[in-house]
């Protein structure tokens, strides 16, 4: 979907405000005073505060979507170097976007909209789907050992959340500055990768 610059711009002070404030706590007024906008611009855009976080969820989510997919149907690689891809682009992913995965992980659960959680958990279906599809030729290849896919997938996610959310708390056992996040990101970026790498080959190896 072609999205125009004045919607970027009022999708950006979206995930900003909504990753401050709250999906409930950040109001249209509040984003179009923000996004130097008048509300009636955003209606006619997005409609309510609802399809403005549905937009936001496919604009941010729609690229992945056709990551995987290449990387999915792409016969020169291997599946362990499929792998390395789909680890190094969500790190780098989740990292660089760590407003927008706040929202997802910790304000989508207050949001009590019906359509918002079907269109989160058929992005998250969908691009789980490929994942698995990388992992399932790994075992027809018999690179992979048998696992439980879906436990393996969520294990990296919940790795690369649980560093981008709790940063305080790493920077204490890294003895970094909290407030530096440049320095923070910088250090982790390149140990996350690694890490998940070495977990991965040690979970999926058949040897």
């Amino acid at each position: 979907m072609e999205w125009s610059e004045k919607q970027l711009q009022i999708l950006n002070v979206a995930e900003e405000l909504f990753a401050a404030k709250g999906f409930e706590g950040a109001s249209v007024r509040d984003i179009a005073q923000k996004a130097e906008v008048n509300v009636a611009m955003i209606s006619y855009y997005f409609g309510s505060k609802e399809k403005l976080l549905q937009s936001l969820i496919l604009q941010r989510t729609e690229q992945t979507g056709l990551v995987l997919e290449g990387l999915s149907h792409d016969k020169k690689l291997s599946p362990w170097e499929k792998i390395d891809k789909v680890i190094d682009y969500y790190v780098d992913k989740i990292l660089n976007e760590r407003n927008f995965h706040n929202i997802m992980n910790r304000q989508i659960s207050l949001v009590h909209d019906k359509k918002i959680t079907e269109l989160l958990i058929n992005v998250k279906k969908s691009n789980s789907a490929m994942i698995s599809e990388i992992i399932h030729e790994g075992q027809r290849k018999k690179d992979f050992r048998n696992v439980n896919i879906w436990l393996t997938i969520g294990t990296v996610f919940g790795t690369i959340s649980q560093v981008s959310m709790s940063k305080p708390f790493y920077c204490s056992l890294m003895k970094l500055d909290s407030t530096d996040d440049k320095n923070y990101y910088n250090k982790i970026r390149p140990q996350l990768k690694s890490h998940l790498k070495s977990l991965l080959r040690a979970h999926l190896s058949i040897n």
